[in-house]
């Protein structure tokens, strides 16, 4: 038990007297020629370790060699038979020493235990202590190791359970020996692959045991009622499938208060059952009954657990009776309950009492994860790595051309969003020759919904295919009678006309209150092409309650929870931030699951929420990151067939409150395009504004200003500031916001001398009709002073904007965009005029 052992190598360099593991050598020589034995044989030096066919040799025979040796001497240098006070022999101080020894937590000083007829154990001073049969009681005591199994009694006679049991506390220097080590212990013979890893090695180990026992009961399992075997293209959650076992085993440090529980939540299709297939596989042995029990319906629960007891030679009318029959059993056993999808359904009831069992459940329900607190997973597409094997793997490309297929199964991966079912499905798909691996992701652009529903004709899951499994979550909200369940459905239809990332929550809050804002107005509905009027607000989602007097989000979180439990979208509560987001598979579920009609209503129903959002400036100025995605998925629909979704007046003003939000986000390119889309519908030139238009031509012309066409903008600004000019007083909002638009075009254009006469003129006119902390005015004398600026009048630039920028400190945060720009504008302007000054 040196902690510089004495290899190969230093014997052959002749450098080993020097080290301190040497004296067990020399010990063991002296001892053996006390004993009268010729050889002796220590396996720290005796192997050539970078020699690997020499080391897999040595460790696969290893057990057998110690079995066939005369004697085995243990060396204990960290049990001494003195005190520092007394040099005499001192049988109190070294067996508690001997307790503690670390020769008893070594991974590969379990076979030297066991597997010889005679083994004595040594101080490190050399005294003999005993020998295995002499101190079999201490040594049972410390190891758990029955005490039949010192005497003689043959492994194979014990359970693979109680055998892993004696290891679950010993460690290797070299993570895999923890695995490799217990190969003797199951007479086994196993390749070793340094590198692997602790969990793969023991995968490995674990199916080994369980090719080679399969059907042999006395090894552990005699009942075994599981519905398929397990699928050959599972891939990868190896430390998942570690952490399971290592939850439902029974080993010497488990509680037996307290019975082994384990629950996997998550989207369908994920695997989840495919998981406890390869659970119930690689932990068989360690069982006395292996049970699954379906409990997705009721009927088909209480048809199996009748069933469980029946094969246990018993009789039962009811799932309480079954669970009594179970829970009598004294044998250690597990118990599978799959697809407890059911949010509105008690699952405690199929929970036996007792401490001999291990239940292992799946569910899409997250709430289910109380079952076990302390060992649950909520499952999440697979890792990168493995979600490309897994693809490869169902379209039959041999492995050895895995290498150049990676970049090309990345991208079906992202698409997918690593959806494992979604993976054997496309997989399958190639493999039936009807496409490509690189044509996939285009295939699938354009049929959609076809490859999500692909049925695969072998080894199918229990949905047979993705939109199926989806639809299942949905149909248990369809058959619930509640309110929330009914407002769950509505907002998934909501959802399914956004991204698919996460949506701030706060949005149908301003929505709300952009509607009684509209509802307080005491005046008749505007007639204006961007006017949204209660036609809009009636068209909201019903959760939101527009006629209640005070925002009241009960109905939202209900219906938000009802979708969360199961697993059909994510609820992400941060400090800054509180959405949903969805799978990108079960956001395109929720699109095409929708017949044309109830797109269409799903769609003019998110519009509205949009619209009247955009009356709180704050979430889209402080979200307007978060909202860019949700604002392009909605617009990426054809105008014409959006603008036959309900009236010109219902329609238009909704498209063009999103046009007004790309330009917030300058989302120039996209926001071309939507007008240029709106133009074509609406029968209207973009050149040629009219005074019922002139919302719309508002819009172009800032789209043209952003995108730096300043001639035409100016163009049709004129055009606009005339028309309006003719019918609006000039102190209108409507006209100012156009004169400091064209202005800025004039600045824009090199036209300084144009731009400050039309913003002196609106600054002017503001003076008298805002605040001077107002926004509109401090952003008309901010580009004044630009327009000073550029005109070379740097004096009267500073003047004005040292004037915005004081108001600004008492208006707005310190990392405000408008302040920070403005400042930046001042220092410019100073810069500008010191240089002017020295030279």
């Amino acid at each position: 038990m040196d902690t510089e052992e004495v290899n190969f190598d230093d014997f052959k360099a002749g450098t080993y007297k020097g080290k301190t593991g040497y004296r067990k050598i020399q010990f063991c020589g002296e001892q053996a020629a006390r004993d009268g034995l010729q050889y002796f044989w220590v396996d720290s030096c005796c192997i050539n370790k970078s020699n690997h066919t020499e080391l897999s040799e040595a460790i696969n025979s290893m057990f057998s060699w110690y079995g066939n040796a005369a004697k085995c001497y243990v060396y204990l240098s960290d049990v001494s038979t003195r005190s520092d006070t007394d040099d005499s022999f001192s049988p109190s101080l070294w067996k508690l020493a001997f307790r503690d020894s670390r020769w008893f937590t070594r991974a590969w000083t379990l076979q030297e235990l066991i597997a010889p007829h005679s083994v004595e154990f040594f101080s490190r001073e050399g005294e003999r202590l005993g020998d295995k049969r002499s101190l079999e009681l201490s040594i049972h005591e410390i190891t758990r190791i029955p005490l039949e199994v010192f005497r003689g009694k043959p492994l194979t006679q014990l359970s693979v359970q109680e055998r892993m049991q004696w290891a679950v506390n010993r460690t290797a220097k070299r993570k895999e020996d923890e695995a490799y080590s217990l190969l003797g212990i199951f007479g086994l013979h196993m390749p070793l692959i340094y590198g692997e890893g602790r969990e793969n090695a023991f995968v490995r180990l674990q199916e080994e045991i369980s090719r080679r026992l399969r059907g042999v009961n006395i090894h552990g399992n005699v009942h075994w009622i599981v519905p398929r075997p397990k699928n050959d293209l599972f891939t990868g959650r190896v430390e998942l499938l570690l952490r399971i076992q290592k939850a439902l085993r029974y080993d010497r440090t488990s509680s037996l208060e307290k019975q082994k529980r384990f629950v996997i939540t998550g989207l369908g299709g994920q695997g989840k059952s495919e998981i406890c297939l390869q659970i119930a596989n690689q932990m068989r042995a360690e069982f006395w009954g292996v049970f699954w029990v379906d409990v997705d319906k009721a009927s088909t629960a209480k048809s199996e657990f009748i069933n469980i007891a029946t094969q246990l030679n018993h009789s039962a009318k009811s799932v309480a009776d079954a669970l009594q029959v179970l829970a009598n059993t004294k044998q250690t056993w597990l118990l599978i309950l799959d697809n407890a999808d059911d949010s509105n359904f008690d699952y405690q009831v199929y929970f036996p009492s007792g401490t001999h069992c291990a239940v292992l459940m799946t569910s899409r329900v997250v709430d289910c994860k109380q079952y076990s607190l302390d060992a649950f997973e909520a499952l999440d597409g697979l890792e990168d790595k493995d979600s490309k094997e897994l693809l490869l793997k169902a379209a039959e490309i041999p492995p050895k051309s895995w290498p150049s297929y990676s970049d090309q199964a990345g991208i079906v991966v992202r698409l997918l969003g690593s959806h494992t079912l979604a993976l054997i499905q496309a997989g399958a798909y190639i493999a039936r020759g009807h496409c490509q691996l690189d044509e996939y992701p285009k295939v699938y652009q354009r049929q959609r919904k076809q490859l999500l529903k692909f049925q695969l004709k072998q080894a199918r899951s229990r949905y047979h295919n993705v939109y199926a499994t989806f639809e299942a979550s949905a149909e248990v909200l369809r058959q619930s009678e509640s309110e929330a369940a009914r407002d769950a459905l509505c907002l998934l239809a909501v959802l399914s006309m956004l991204d698919s990332a996460v949506l701030p929550l706060q949005i149908f809050q301003s929505a709300w209150d952009g509607s009684r804002e509209i509802l307080g107005t005491s005046h008749g509905e505007k007639n204006e092409i961007d006017t949204i009027s209660r036609s809009h607000i009636n068209q909201l989602p019903s959760f939101l309650v527009v006629k209640s007097k005070e925002w009241n989000p009960f109905r939202l979180n209900e219906a938000s929870s009802e979708l969360a439990l199961l697993s059909l979208i994510t609820r992400h509560n941060g400090n800054d931030l509180v959405g949903l987001s969805m799978h990108p598979l079960a956001h395109a579920w929720a699109r095409d699951r929708q017949t044309l009609e109830q797109q269409q209503d799903a769609w003019i129903s998110c519009g509205c929420v949009l619209a009247l959002s955009r009356a709180d400036a704050t979430i889209w100025h402080t979200q307007g990151r978060r909202l860019i995605p949700h604002i392009q998925s909605y617009l990426d629909i054809e105008i014409a067939k959006a603008v036959h979704f309900g009236s010109e007046a219902l329609v238009i003003p909704i498209l063009l409150k999103c046009g007004w939000a790309l330009q917030d986000m300058r989302q120039d390119s996209e926001l071309s395009h939507l007008l240029k889309d709106i133009f074509i519908e609406l029968g209207k030139s973009p050149e040629e504004p009219s005074k019922e238009f002139l919302p719309l031509y508002a819009l172009q012309a800032r789209s043209l200003l952003d995108m730096g066409k300043n001639q035409e903008d100016i163009a049709l600004l004129e055009q606009i500031v005339n028309i309006q000019a003719t019918t609006l007083a000039e102190t209108h909002p409507g006209l100012l916001e156009s004169q400091h638009t064209l202005a800025r075009a004039y600045n824009a254009n090199g036209q300084a001398t144009e731009a400050i006469k039309l913003l002196e003129q609106v600054v002017k006119i503001q003076a008298t009709t805002l605040a001077e902390t107002h926004p509109h005015q401090l952003t008309s004398q901010h580009n004044l002073a630009i327009a000073y600026q550029a005109n070379g009048q740097t004096a009267e630039a500073i003047k004005l904007l040292e004037q915005v920028v004081k108001i600004q400190a008492t208006t707005l945060a310190k990392t405000h965009p408008h302040r920070l720009t403005s400042q930046h504008a001042l220092s410019y302007c100073i810069q500008q005029l010191n240089s002017g000054l020295w030279r």
